[in-house]
This record gives structure tokens, C-alpha cells and sequence, in this order.
């Protein structure tokens, strides 16, 4: 059965079509078909702001078949409703998804099929709105080009049977384009700049384009919604939180302490998360890092889950003496606030960096203005690179000029260069443009650079990652450069013995400042335990090593009776785990045939006898046989495993292996200056700045799921 729309349409022996849009007055085709308003097709263009017919005319776009070859025309509101007679001379139109009827007369120009068309598409039909899908994208149309013909009419683009039909939600538009500024760390002008205005409107005529005020209390709903979310997540982990801390300074003589939370979840992954950015008014007061944290800790409720804290006390050395009674007095049973990292291994191992480059600055500008001299010129790099092949020289790398803001790029174009330094020798005497080339001794200098610089870069490199703990490496690799470096300082060439000693220096203040977290983190590891910690000591401290031993011993055990006195409370994880261990003990003891009848004797000789019941799951697990050291070995994995048979241990490990070593992000490792807030985001609201920074960092850590709602924050 056809519906009253599908009506053949016929004119001279060629069928027309009438392209419509759906307003308040209709179009009468001449069968008397009700089609719409023709205004409805007349589009404004972008450039002449006249209709879109090229003479000007309200002419109507008609689209020609082929001639004496009928085909017929279905109105898109007839996938949405059905014609129902209610009388002989009475027919209504039933929607089909919310079942409203609505007058609807055949040749009408008062119940035809607009008001039809305006249910479905404007959003009053609720039960097609509930169920549209989330990723629909929005209907378009063609804007007309400079010089179009009338076969380039722009025509509105309806969806066809195969396809959906799709609502304009303009709600979910302004909460895209603040989810856009976020993640891209657009300005938030960007919404009143004429060409991104411009664009939108091209893209969306019905759009009613937002401005900075608005967006701005859009991103700040969107954060509110993230930080909702988040914070439910980390009221669920099941043990403590370490905070890191990392200020920043910007044009405006105000500082932004940074302040990352790293936790581990019920499922023993770790997560690192930025919890807030509070704006200093004098970010050199002794005071301006114990005071971000209380906010830290009230905003969130943490009091009583902090474990630890990581600054960088080369900022203000006076900050210490005001952040440890604080973590004393927020989280007095941890060692007495004893698990305060002064020292971000980052930056330390940056600070060394440069004075390594310090030292051979002049060689090192040499081997800048030689790289430049190559890669700066087609042809002089052609030059080279026929050179290169000429000599064979065997080296894969590309020379590449440095960043003098991250060290890293310095030291890889001081190993490349090296490498090619024949070919470069080569060129000083083929090529009278090319000046000031390095001697060998600058190049013997180069290769005690690179020497050094290897050892600071691997450490490094590990901090680029955060899918596992890295204090136990860094552990390592800290013992390593302390062995390295001893050796070198007794070398008698005077250069290499003093850098040595400078170096040596430095790293001897951050093993003072953090060995003890880093040798905890050691020994929660099974491949290692105490083992490696008595190897490492030995190593570092010689003759005086059992006493250091000593030290971190009787402070794992002191943590140990914290935690056996006074656990943690259970968080629902914990009490699930706690109830299914309870089961199925329950289990074992019906399915036992042995009662306790006759073996109270038995179990106090057993207790008399043994010593193996009176130790504890510490010294239990001390005393097992280390793990072999696989390469891909998943520390975290084998706590989650093992936290039955180590109840009370697992939960300090879990705390314990969370510890951050740096307050730097993986892609802020290399640095060789303090971080700076740009000029714009400082001329931003201090609220503004924090939302649009923390959101942008949970959003990519993907521990929340995308809302529909919009929340709506007014300035």
C-alpha cells in the first residue's frame, strides 16, 4: 500500500522533482502533492549573501529524469509515521516512534507534511531523540563556490533510505568544541575568531556559535564532570597516594605548582594523574609548596592516604624544612614522614648534563656550527654525503642540529658527529667555505663528552615510560654512575678527574636524599630483595656498608609493624578479597575429615618446635629463594598473585612501588630549564588554568568515559 506522498509526478512526458526544506508554509506540486516551502531551497551564499540561483531569481532547483520514464517520489516523513483513517472523510498521521497523531490531509496546505517533517527533525519527537546514537554526526550542505553554474545549486542534503536520519544536538556541538580546546590546548578566543566563526557556519547554518565567556564555563563544566568521575575512582583504591610536586614559573612573577597523584589500583596497574595546578602568589616563599599540598589534600580527601612526597629541592631549599612536619602531621604513621623524596631524579640527572656541556662549551659550539654548515645547505650536504660514501664510513645516524632546551638532542648530535668525524676532517680540505673545523683534540674531548653523557642518558631514558615502576631500575642505575664516576675521578688526566669529581658530587647528594625509597622499592622486588641492596652498598660504601645495610633493614621492618598494627581500612576490593579467602577457608574446614578433637596437644608442640609459625610474612618472604630475573618480568602482576599469601606486605608494597622518582612528565625528562607557563594561559583565570590542564590530562589517561551531559558553568 503507497502512502499519500508517493503520488507520481509528471509534466510534458519528464518527471520533476522539487528539492524542499521543511518550514511553515508548503509547496503545491501540480497534482496538488504538498511539498514544502520553496524559501526552503534558496540558500544565502558565503560570498554575494544573495540566493543561491545564479540569476538572482527565486527560481526553483529542478532535478530532469529521463524522458517518458515515471518514477516515483517518497516524502522522508513517511519512514516516521503511518496514514490511519479515522472516519471516511477524517485521516491522521501516527508517529511511529512516540505513537502522536497529528491532522493530516492529502493537497492541504494547513495538514500537510511539514509539521510532519518538524516533529522528527527539530527534537519534539522524545522517543527518536532517546534513541538517536551518540556518534551521529550532524546534517550538512554544499556552500556554492565563486562562479558556479545552476547545475551547482547548493542543495540540502537529506539522509536516504539506507542511512539514519539525523537530529541537529546543539548542546552536544558546544561540549565538543570544549572538549576540542581542551585536548588541543586551543586558545579559548579561537571560538570568537572570524575564520573559525566563519567555518562553523559554513559547516552548521543552525549552530548559534558560543562565545569565550561561554566556552570558558563549558570547559570548566567538562572538568567538574572529570573530576567527578576520578574522584570516585581514587576513593575505590585500596591504598595510599603519592603526590609529586613541580612549579612552574611564568611572565607574570606567579607561580603554578603542579601536582601529579601516583596510585595503584585494585587491579595492580599504576596510574600517575595531575590533581591540581594552584596558582602561587610567590612561588619562592619557604611556604608555597606545604600550602599548595594542604589544598591538595583537602580538595580531595586524602588526609590520611598520603604516603609520600617528590619535590625537587634545588628549587627552594627551605620548602623541606616545611613539607616534612607536614607529612608528619597528615600521615604520622609512615616512618614519622620519613618517606619525603627532596630530589626529582630528572632534574638532577639534567643538572649534571649541563655541566657536563658547560665544560666543553667551546667544542661543543665547534660542532654546532659544523652540523650547520651541513644541514643547512642542499648542496653542502651533498657534498658531505659523497664524502661520507668516498671514506665508508660505517655510521647509520643523521646529523642533526640540537635543541639547546633539551640535552638529549645535544648529546645525539655530538655521537653522530663523532662518528663522522673523518668525513668532516675530509671536508675542511676540499671545501674553502667550510671554516673553524674541530681539531682532533676537540674530537678526543667530544668522546669524554659523549662518554658521560651516555651514562646520565640511559639512566633518563628509563623515566620516559611509566608502564612500570622505575624506582628499582633507577636504584641501578644511580649504583652505576656512582661506581663509573669513583673510577674516573682517580684518572690522571686532569679534564676527565675533575669533571668526575663534579659529577660525583651531585650524585652523592641525591643517593644522601633518596637511597632509602629507592633500596624499599628494591626489596619489595622478588628477583632482588635485600640481595641487591647488600651488593649495591657494598659497592658505593665499602667498608662502611653494614651499617647503611642496617638502615634500610630495620626501616622495612619498622613499616612492616606500622602496617601489621594498624591496616589499612577496607575499601570494597578489599572486602570482597577478604570475604572470598573467608569462603573458602569455610570450605576447606567442612571438607576436612580431620576435627580438632585430639590435636590441641599436636598444634602447641608445633608452635614450640618450629620457629617457621612465629616469623613474620616480612621475614617469610625475605627468606624465600629469589625469582629468576626475566626480562619482561611483571612485578605489579606478581604482587596481584601473591597477595594472599602475603596479606599485609603486598598492600606496603603496593604502596611502596608507587613511589614517583621524578616530578617531570615522560616528555619533559631531558629539560634543561625550569618550566614556564606561556603568556597566554597566565593571562587566564587560575580556576580556568587548572580545568584546562587537569582535564586534557584525564581525558588521555582514559580512566572516565565520555558524558552527553553538558555542564553548564557561567562567567
Amino acid at each position: 500500500m503507497t502512502t499519500p506522498d508517493e503520488e507520481n509526478m509528471a509534466s510534458s512526458g519528464k518527471e520533476i522533482m522539487v528539492i524542499h526544506h521543511d518550514e511553515d508554509h508548503n509547496v503545491m506540486t501540480p497534482n496538488g502533492e504538498n511539498m514544502g516551502t520553496p524559501e526552503d531551497e534558496l540558500m544565502e551564499t558565503p560570498d554575494t549573501g544573495k540566493l543561491g540561483s545564479p540569476d538572482g531569481h527565486n527560481d526553483l532547483a529542478l532535478v530532469e529524469t529521463q524522458p517518458n520514464k515515471r518514477r516515483k517520489k517518497k516524502s522522508i516523513v513517511w519512514e516516521h509515521f503511518t496514514i490511519e483513517s479515522v472516519s471516511p472523510d477524517c485521516r491522521r498521521a501516527y508517529c511511529k516512534q512516540c505513537k502522536q497523531s497529528f491532522a493530516y490531509s492529502t493537497g492541504s496546505k494547513v495538514a500537510g507534511t511539514s509539521h510532519l517533517k518538524r516533529h522528527i527533525a527539530k527534537g519534539t519527537c522524545s522517543a527518536l531523540l532517546r534513541g538517536q546514537d551518540k556518534n551521529q554526526l550532524v546534517a550538512t550542505y554544499t556552500p556554492p563556490s565563486r562562479g558556479s553554474t545552476v547545475s551547482e545549486t547548493p542543495k540540502r542534503r537529506y539522509r536516504t533510505s539506507s542511512s539514519p536520519y539525523v537530529m541537529f544536538d546543539h548542546d552536544r556541538c558546544r561540549q565538543d568544541i570544549a572538549r576540542m580546546v581542551i585536548m588541543h590546548d586551543y586558545p579559548l578566543h579561537m571560538v570568537e575568531h572570524p575564520g573559525f566563526i566563519s567555518f562553523v557556519k559554513n559547516l552548521q547554518p543552525r549552530f548559534n556559535m558560543v562565545s569565550f565567556n561561554t566556552v570558558q564555563g563549558d570547559c570548566v563544566g567538562t572538568y567538574l564532570m572529570e573530576k567527578q568521575n576520578l574522584s570516585k575512582f581514587i576513593e575505590a583504591i585500596p591504598g595510599r597516594i603519592c603526590l609529586t610536586l613541580d612549579m612552574w614559573h611564568s611572565s607574570r612573577s606567579v607561580g603554578y605548582v603542579f601536582i601529579m597523584g601516583s596510585f595503584i589500583d585494585s587491579e595492580w596497574k599504576l596510574h600517575r594523574r595531575v590533581l591540581n595546578v594552584i596558582m602561587e602568589p610567590y612561588p619562592e616563599s619557604p611556604t608555597a609548596l606545604s600550602h599548595a599540598v594542604a589544598a591538595c589534600l583537602s580538595d580531595w580527601r586524602l588526609e590520611g592516604k598520603l604516603f609520600s612526597l617528590t619535590f625537587n629541592q634545588i628549587q627552594n631549599e627551605a620548602a623541606l624544612d616545611n613539607l616534612r612536619p607536614l607529612i608528619a602531621i597528615k600521615n604520622p604513621l609512615i616512618l614519622n614522614g620519613q618517606f619525603l623524596v627532596g630530589s626529582c631524579i630528572a632534574l638532577t640527572l639534567g643538572d649534571i648534563a649541563k655541566d657536563v656541556l658547560s665544560a666543553g662549551e667551546n667544542t661543543i659550539r665547534k660542532i654546532r656550527d659544523s652540523v650547520k654548515y651541513v644541514t643547512t645547505s642542499d648542496s653542502h650536504e651533498e657534498k658531505f654525503l659523497e664524502l661520507k660514501q668516498q671514506l665508508q664510513v660505517p655510521s647509520e645516524r643523521n646529523l642533526v642540529l640540537d635543541d639547546q632546551m633539551q640535552w638529549n638532542t645535544t648529546y645525539h648530535m655530538l655521537v653522530a658527529a663523532s662518528e663522522m668525524k673523518e668525513v668532516f676532517s675530509c671536508l675542511d680540505t676540499s671545501d674553502p667555505d667550510y671554516r673553524e673545523a674541530p681539531s682532533m683534540e676537540d674530537w678526543k674531548l667530544v668522546d669524554i663528552l659523549c662518554t658521560y653523557l651516555k651514562l646520565l642518558f640511559d639512566a633518563a631514558n628509563i623515566l620516559t615510560t611509566t608502564s612500570h615502576p622505575s624506582a628499582i631500575t633507577v636504584f641501578h642505575e644511580v649504583c652505576r654512575i656512582h661506581s663509573e664516576l669513583a673510577r674516573a675521578v682517580t684518572s690522571e688526566d686532569p679534564f676527565t678527574s675533575s669533571l668526575s669529581k663534579m659529577m660525583l658530587e651531585k650524585v652523592d647528594k641525591y643517593w644522601k636524599d633518596c637511597s632509602i625509597v629507592l633500596a624499599a622499592a628494591v626489596v619489595m622486588d622478588p628477583r632482588f630483595k635485600m640481595k641487591l641492596v647488600e651488593f649495591s652498598f657494598t659497592k658505593v660504601y665499602g667498608e662502611e656498608a653494614p651499617a647503611y645495610i642496617k638502615v634500610v633493614d630495620d626501616g622495612i621492618h619498622e613499616l612492616f609493624d606500622e602496617y601489621v598494627a594498624l591496616p589499612l581500612p577496607l575499601t570494597p576490593t578489599d572486602a570482597e578479597d577478604g570475604s572470598a579467602e573467608g569462603n573458602m577457608k569455610a570450605e576447606d574446614s567442612q571438607g576436612n575429615l580431620l576435627s580438632d578433637n585430639g590435636f590441641s596437644d599436636f598444634d602447641v608442640y608445633i608452635m614450640e618446635t618450629t620457629s617457621q609459625q612465629m616469623k613474620s610474612e616480612l621475614d617469610r618472604y625475605l627468606e624465600d629463594s629469589l625469582l629468576p630475573r626475566v626480562q619482561d618480568f611483571d612485578l605489579l602482576g606478581w604482587w596481584k598473585l601473591n597477595k594472599f599469601k602475603y596479606p599485609t606486605l603486598s598492600k606496603m608494597a603496593r604502596d611502596i612501588l608507587s613511589i614517583p622518582v621524578s616530578t617531570l612528565t615522560p616528555d619533559s625528562v631531558f629539560i634543561t630549564r625550569r618550566k614556564k607557563m606561556d603568556q597566554y594561559r597566565s593571562s587566564l583565570r587560575p580556576e580556568t588554568v587548572e580545568a584546562m590542564i587537569c582535564s586534557k590530562d584525564w581525558m588521555q589517561g582514559g580512566l572516565t568515559e565520555v558524558s552527553n551531559a553538558l555542564v553548564r558553568m557561567e562567567y
